[in-house]
């Protein structure tokens, strides 16, 4: 089979089908800041930790998405930073035959679903690395993300 008959297949009623995978899940962009070590080590550990997360996705071509998810965790003890942690975790995604509102959708959630756990897992290898005590980010619920900002825009219009 040549490859321009391969990739799209027809279904009975002749339209195209829906395909999605994964092509690439990489490191974008990573950082991890210590700026009151050694000293931090000696104090009594009893850490706030604050998250943010945010993704954001672009066409790389009419089937090829890149979809980012930058998460920034923040660890400080009585005022103090103890560490800062910022990783982007990129991911380029081919999607076909998919209806404009259902892709936005995918790449707010399934997309950023399918990165979190590689992202988790840089975040908590750097931190261990650092000196500190393992941290594993809760899971994070993309979907409810997702309906809460329609929600809010659909207001807002």
């Amino acid at each position: 089979m040549n490859k321009d008959t391969q990739p799209e297949q027809i279904n009975e009623q002749g339209t195209s089908q829906v395909q999605f995978s994964i092509e690439k899940i990489y490191v974008k962009d990573l950082s991890f800041e210590t700026p009151n070590s050694p000293k931090i080590f000696q104090q009594k550990w009893e850490p706030i930790v604050n998250l943010d997360l945010a993704n954001s996705a672009s066409s790389l071509s009419d089937e090829f998405y890149e979809v980012v998810l930058s998460i920034t965790v923040t660890v400080s003890f009585e005022k103090e930073t103890v560490y800062l942690v910022e990783v982007q975790q990129g991911g380029i995604f081919k999607i076909l035959n998919v209806p404009k509102d259902i892709l936005n959708r995918m790449l707010n959630t399934v997309c950023p679903n399918i990165l979190f756990p590689f992202a988790r897992e840089v975040i908590s290898d750097l931190v261990t690395k650092g000196g500190f005590p393992q941290l594993i980010l809760a899971p994070v619920n993309f979907d409810a993300i997702y309906q809460q900002q329609s929600g809010e825009k659909t207001i807002s219009n």
